[in-house]
This record gives C-alpha cells, structure tokens and sequence, in this order.
C-alpha cells in the first residue's frame, strides 16, 4: 500500500503555544533590546531610529501574538502501520509522509524551553533529499512512546531504508 498525502489526525500539546510564544518573544527581544539601548542613549535620537524601534516593537508584538496559535492549529502529525505524517508551519506550510520502510533513524530532542513546559521533539530521518521530519512539541510521554512505536514498526517492516 502506498502512502497518501492527508491530514494527519493528532495534534501537538497546547503548551506547544507557550513554547513559540517564549520562542517568538525571545527572538524579537534579542532584535528590540539593542534598539532600546541606542535610542536611549542618544539624546536626540534621529525620526528614522523612532521609527525602526517604533515598527520592531510592533511587528515582534504582532508576531508573537500571532504566531504560535497559527502554528498550532496547523501543526499535525500521525503514523500508522506504512507512514508516519506530518503538517507544519504557518505562512508556508509543510506536508510531508515518510514510509516506515524508508526511516533510518528515530531521535528526541529537548531544548531548555521543552524541558520548563515537558515537552519534546520527535525526528524522524530517513532516505530522503528533503531532510528529516520532524513532530516539535509533543508531549514528552507522548514522545517517548511515539519512538518506541516507531522503532518496533521499523524493525517489523521489510525494507533498507535507502
């Protein structure tokens, strides 16, 4: 049988929202703060620096607030015994099916964010020029239990993964 393009059916933690919005907010400070110090600084600080510090604050605002529900009302993932299927981003979106015959390798990873809200992503590598696929912000259990299925699914399907 060979894998179809669809919707996956699960979703990811809703605390995967608090991981992009720490995420979002994190990469706009490091871009507001600089600004910040500049312009207070300066003690007539140019109309086009008012500006620049006036629009990042903004745009990083919007972002942040925008952002990370988008993404999670996008961000999908499901396996079955042939697959395993993904749907992520926002603005630009990524389908994606890795065969369970093509997978190499199965990772976890946790970065300090994940670790504070108890979750983890899952990367699933395989024979593929597209790259790896990857569930970010599953529920850590979840996670642990995705690659354990993962692993026996592979182990049990014919195939060399190239």
């Amino acid at each position: 049988m060979t894998p179809q393009l669809r919707t996956p059916r699960h979703q990811v933690s809703p605390r995967s929202v608090v991981l992009w919005t720490m995420q979002a907010a994190l990469f706009w400070l490091v871009l507001f703060v600089p600004q910040l110090i500049v312009f207070l600084l300066v003690s007539e600080p140019p109309t086009w620096e008012v500006a620049l510090l006036a629009a990042t604050g903004a745009v990083g605002l919007l972002h942040t607030a925008v952002e990370p529900s988008w993404r999670y009302r996008v961000h999908r993932w499901e396996t079955t015994p042939d697959a395993v299927y993904t749907l992520s981003g926002w603005l630009s979106q990524e389908w994606r099916v890795a065969p369970v015959s093509r997978i190499q390798t199965i990772d976890t990873k946790r970065g300090p964010f994940q670790q504070i809200l108890g979750l983890a992503t899952v990367t699933v590598t395989t024979a593929s020029a597209a790259g790896p696929v990857e569930i970010e912000g599953l529920d850590h259990d979840v996670a642990r239990r995705l690659v354990v299925e993962l692993t026996n699914t592979t182990q049990a399907t014919p195939g060399d993964a190239t």
